[in-house]
């Protein structure tokens, strides 16, 4: 099967060059608000967050931190409005999301992104699914500070439970899709009862993707192959098109294409281009592929 990929260099913030209902699934891990690697990403695409950390510097208050947080959240949620109005009846959003932690002014918190988009989701539209933890078996407890133990070692009360799971959120568009009976496109797409009994239990264990090609595709942190892999052979069928709003490294767009899905990918950062290209390079078999660079 012939597919079709576009990778749109540009803010998924407006998405007018798709059409109201054109996509059946959306794929995509966004920058995490309130970690560290992704504060620029947020204070430039946002001035009002810049603003507010120079504020937070200055006076030291705990209200420009819950305005950064809020913030951070509004500008992804222009995201999840647009990518609901481009699915069709039925089509799913799957966003991988992993919550925070951070000390600021000398305080210790939890940000849990997972259910400030679960709930900003809900005011759009969106029916709430029920969610898939990924927990990653490469983040190991130590001692002393080193690695991803928090707190005082093995004395009560002041130690605090580490961060090994990530969410991945899925929401549903309306009602269940329909299908004309016996239609042979959703059955050469089905997956095994092997697949099924794995895929479809709440808890995943997928080693993680490490980084090696420098900052700049560190920052993308990428989600592993057979994350996105799982998930668009759940969730859509042959010939249907995958969104990916925060694209990346290419992830999504590499695993469209070896799944005979077409896919549109947005990236603000035009230096990922490169990047994007050499992944998806060893899968250009009977596909097309078209870069559109945005002006506005």
């Amino acid at each position: 099967m012939h597919t079709d990929h576009k990778i749109i260099l540009g803010s998924s913030q407006q998405m007018p060059e798709l059409q109201n209902g054109s996509v059946q699934l959306m794929v995509t891990s966004p920058p995490y608000p309130m970690i560290q690697m992704w504060d620029n990403l947020f204070a430039k695409a946002e001035p009002k967050i810049s603003e507010l950390w120079q504020k937070l510097e200055v006076d030291g208050r705990e209200e420009p931190v819950a305005q950064i947080y809020d913030a951070m959240h509004d500008y992804l949620a222009k995201v999840w409005i647009e990518t609901y109005r481009v699915l069709v009846e039925g089509g799913i959003a799957c966003i991988n999301i992993g919550d925070a932690t951070r000390t600021l002014n000398g305080k210790f918190k939890l940000y849990p992104n997972h259910s400030r988009i679960t709930e900003i989701c809900e005011e759009i539209g969106y029916t709430t699914l029920p969610y898939i933890l990924w927990k990653k078996p490469t983040t190991k407890p130590t001692y002393k500070g080193k690695g991803a133990f928090l707190g005082s070692g093995f004395l009560p009360p002041n130690a605090y439970v580490t961060l090994d799971c990530e969410f991945i959120l899925l929401f549903r568009k309306g009602s269940l899709r329909k299908f004309l009976p016996h239609d042979q496109t959703r059955y050469d797409s089905a997956f095994t009862k092997h697949q099924r009994d794995e895929w479809f239990s709440q808890i995943w264990t997928v080693k993680g993707t490490r980084q090696t090609a420098g900052p700049l595709e560190r920052r993308t942190a990428a989600y592993p192959d057979e994350i996105a892999d799982r998930l668009i052979k759940m969730f859509s069928i042959k010939g249907d098109t995958v969104l990916d709003p925060f694209l990346g490294s290419g992830t999504t767009t590499k695993v469209a294409m070896q799944n005979e899905r077409n896919s549109i990918g947005y990236e603000s950062d035009q230096n990922l281009l490169p990047i994007i290209s050499k992944k998806i390079g060893s899968s250009k078999t009977n596909v097309t592929v078209e870069v559109i660079i945005l002006k506005r």
